[in-house]
């Protein structure tokens, strides 16, 4: 098992990373390298509608864009047990066909699943999975215990340098609609509270979606649980 001092010694190497991209890549990478493991998918979390989006899969061959990947966890029990409770889990054998959706099968020989949720502090920001591990791997608890350090370690490296990067911040309007979405509110439910029109309320939404560098609605509102911006 990786000790912490090893763990904490690999995230401090992705601080050569010269990018964003770099940066994500780095992370799998050492991931691959710490832990029996022979492939990494990289997902972001969004709380809003429990929605995974794929980002990356890192395997021996090399890096795949797996941005078409959309999940309501809800339906991966596996992946939603490790959100829910913020640990890695494992399952192997005919628990796995329970567990995982057949989309995540995808070799005739794979029996086993590792999820890894990626947090800072009390939030999940994403998830790394992996469905082909090596040979006689044994994830016994300690192996589990120094996967969920690894995924709070990533959370944290993460959240370091957004805060870097982020140089706007979103408007008392923007933010208000954007907490107004939070709770369910439609765009004329809005409009009438706040006593602007629904045009209005959509340019509030397109410049915060922008700012926040995100790519929808649910993806901008997850920025800001993560950001514990609102709650």
């Amino acid at each position: 098992m990786a000790s912490q001092y090893t763990l904490q010694q690999h995230i401090h190497k992705l601080d050569h990373a010269s990018c964003h991209e770099e940066r994500l890549y780095k992370i799998l990478e050492s991931y691959m390298e710490l832990f029996p493991v022979k492939n990494a998918y990289l997902f972001r979390f969004s709380p809003l509608g429990y929605l995974g989006e794929g980002i990356i899969l890192l395997t021996q061959n090399g890096i795949v864009h797996i941005g078409e990947i959309r999940d309501d966890i809800r339906s991966l029990p596996i992946i939603y047990s490790a959100i829910r409770e913020k640990k890695a889990k494992h399952c192997t054998g005919l628990d796995l066909l329970k567990q995982i959706s057949s989309k995540y099968i995808t070799t005739s020989n794979m029996n086993s699943v590792v999820v890894v949720p990626i947090c800072y502090r009390s939030v999940v920001i994403g998830y790394i999975c992996s469905n082909e591990v090596s040979g006689e791997a044994v994830f016994d608890d300690k192996t589990l215990t120094a996967l969920t350090l690894y995924g709070k370690l990533v959370g944290k490296y993460l959240e370091k340098y957004e805060i870097a990067e982020d140089s706007q911040v979103l408007s008392k309007r923007e933010l208000e609609v954007m907490r107004r979405i939070a709770w369910g509110e439609s765009t004329k439910e809005m409009a009438d509270t706040m006593d602007i029109s629904e045009l209005t309320v959509k340019q509030y939404v397109k410049s915060a979606i922008k700012k926040l560098g995100a790519q929808n609605r649910s993806h901008a509102v997850g920025e800001l649980f993560r950001k514990g911006i609102i709650s």
